[in-house]
């Protein structure tokens, strides 16, 4: 069996059943008689949507076996093209101010509310019941709103003045890490993905984010959603595909400065703390937000990702 003939199983839930599988079908035929028009899910990298350059795509498929989408299925060379992207665009991001910083991503929270009808029913076609779907979709906007207020309050809140015993003044003071690559959770979607992604940006980063292979539906709408925001182009960047293949990749690239797994097991754990090594990257292991009743911007996700710089500063002449 060959790499582009494997399937992915997808969550499933009565009536709207769920499966992604390697290479395209035709589109069906509508009830109509006129073919559909499937859309295809591309990345979302440097602030464009280009395919990706293995030209490997999953398709989503119904219980009935009808496609209902392409989704890129993002390689190696995509992911390092995005690192590039989120190389290039962190220092002018970091260079906002915070309080502009928190702007934008309210500006998300905001678009993300005006599209909250096509995620719910995309979360739905990916198995969430209606309800859920509802809810997922209000926790991700509150989410982003909550970050965003976060924005410049973090750097008052864990900043410090240290005592020292000389003749200086010692400040401790937050700045952000770089380059920052996450996986999002496997078993959520959108809130898996925003609760990865928000506290990376919070205080400066760059981000190259995998969207959960089983929810591609609701993260490209997200990528949707940071295009037509305000957000610089290069700051998020998102990919679909499958963790078994980009894992490694994400671990070992020595230009990414902090690696953020979400929902990962103990051989997920063992293989990123492995390859973290070669250039001492962070690895952080955040909880999964559970319960969607549970979600609220943690500040001490926004550290995940932070440095400390201490200065001193001579007193007197």
């Amino acid at each position: 069996m060959s790499e582009t003939d494997t399937d992915v199983a997808a969550p499933e839930r009565p009536g709207s059943e769920l499966a992604v599988e390697s290479e395209a079908a035709p589109a069906g035929a509508s009830a109509a008689g006129r073919h559909r028009v499937l859309k295809t899910y591309k990345l979302y990298v440097g602030g464009k949507f280009p395919r990706t350059e293995s030209g490997r795509y999953d398709r989503l498929l119904d219980g009935e076996g009808n496609n209902l989408a392409n989704v890129c299925r993002a390689s190696r060379k995509d992911f390092r093209d995005a690192v590039v992207a989120a190389r290039a665009a962190q220092p002018g991001w970091a260079g906002t101010s915070a309080y502009n910083r928190g702007q934008v991503l309210y500006r998300v929270a905001e678009m993300l509310e005006g599209r909250s009808a096509q995620l719910v029913a995309e979360l739905e076609i990916e198995g969430a019941a209606p309800a859920a779907a509802e809810t997922e979709v209000a926790a991700a906007v509150d989410l982003l709103i909550g970050y965003a207020g976060w924005c410049d309050k973090v750097q008052q809140v864990f900043s410090t003045v240290n005592p020292v015993a000389s003749s200086h003044f010692n400040f401790s003071m937050l700045e952000p890490t770089g380059v920052v690559a996450a996986l999002a959770p496997a078993s959520q979607g959108l809130l898996g993905l925003v609760s990865t992604v928000a506290p990376i940006v919070v205080p400066g980063n760059a981000c190259v984010a995998l969207a959960a292979p089983s929810h591609p539906l609701s993260a490209i709408t997200f990528a949707e959603v940071l295009h037509s925001s305000d957000v610089p182009g290069g700051v998020v960047n998102l990919l679909t595909g499958r963790r078994d293949e980009l894992l490694l990749h994400f671990a070992s690239h020595l230009d990414v400065n902090a690696l953020v797994v979400g929902g990962s097991d103990a051989t997920e754990r063992e293989l990123a703390q492995r390859e973290a090594v070669h250039n001492v990257k962070r690895v952080v292991f955040p909880p999964v937000v559970e319960a969607i009743g549970e979600a609220h911007a943690d500040p001490y996700r926004v550290l995940d990702t932070c440095e400390v710089k201490t200065t001193w500063h001579p007193i007197g002449s």
